[in-house]
């Protein structure tokens, strides 16, 4: 695949379009990095430049600080502004939402000021644009899906109908859950939930949110977080589903529908 690096482009006295902002999940997790490659080949499809920083990117924080350790998320963070702030930085886009609004609403009071930019809305910016184009894109025709609003994507950034435009485009049947949008319930790993045992209850958040997906009778559940795509997958193993319902992320709908 080709994966251009930033120092790679620098030393070559060249400038991306973008900086793609892999993250964690998108570098180290075995499902999410099919989510990196789909959005690479979407990428190089259109003939979007971009660029990587490889061994330079660090993680941004986030759990750090969702954890209460501000020390360690201001350690994190004054590295990557650092090395962001010597290439000269000025547009990134990132699949993963945690990523997305730590750099955008949290950096800049440490110096960091970019314009950051959510994959699903840069997926729906190139299908506007024509850029994408999805004609002959049938794989997806007649078929229910179902869209699971990411925390960090919707309440806190206010980005609803970006994923949906991205959905549609693929000319599948939208079949939305009873809690969505501004009322959408959270996977159970946001807050660094992720990383720890889960509290005593009746029931596991991502069982409760497994099931509303399930429900809608769709045979798809997209998503655009790594998190909730870790939480609904294990919810649909926990319901025994994964023969016939896939949990996929945005970028790889597109890749798959376009035959990439």
């Amino acid at each position: 695949m080709n994966v251009p690096t930033l120092a790679e482009l620098t030393a070559k006295g060249e400038t991306p379009e973008i900086l793609f902002w892999v993250g964690c999940a998108g570098s180290f997790d075995d499902r999410y990095k099919r989510v990196t490659k789909a959005f690479v080949k979407i990428l190089n499809a259109v003939d979007v430049k971009f660029a990587v920083l490889g061994t330079e990117e660090t993680c941004t924080g986030d759990p750090a600080r969702r954890a209460g350790n501000e020390f360690l998320f201001q350690m994190q963070a004054m590295n990557n502004i650092q090395v962001l702030n010597g290439y000269g930085v000025k547009k990134i886009v990132t699949a993963c939402p945690h990523c997305f609004n730590t750099i955008k609403n949290e950096y800049p009071e440490l110096g960091g000021n970019y314009e950051v930019i959510h994959h699903a809305t840069f997926l729906q910016e190139l299908i506007a644009s024509g850029k994408i184009k999805m004609a002959g894109g049938q794989s997806f025709k007649g078929k229910k899906i179902t869209y699971h609003d990411s925390c960090y994507l919707g309440r806190a950034n206010n980005i609803y109908e970006a994923p949906r435009e991205v959905l549609e485009a693929l000319d599948a049947d939208l079949v939305e859950m009873k809690r969505c949008r501004t009322t959408g319930l959270c996977c159970g790993a946001g807050g660094a939930q992720m990383f720890k045992d889960a509290e005593s209850g009746k029931k596991e958040i991502n069982t409760e949110r497994t099931e509303e997906a399930l429900a809608t009778g769709a045979t798809t559940i997209a998503v655009a977080c790594p998190f909730c795509m870790t939480m609904m997958t294990d919810g649909v193993k926990t319901k025994e589903r994964e023969a016939e319902v896939k949990v996929k992320d945005l970028a790889e709908l597109i890749a798959e529908a376009k035959g990439l």
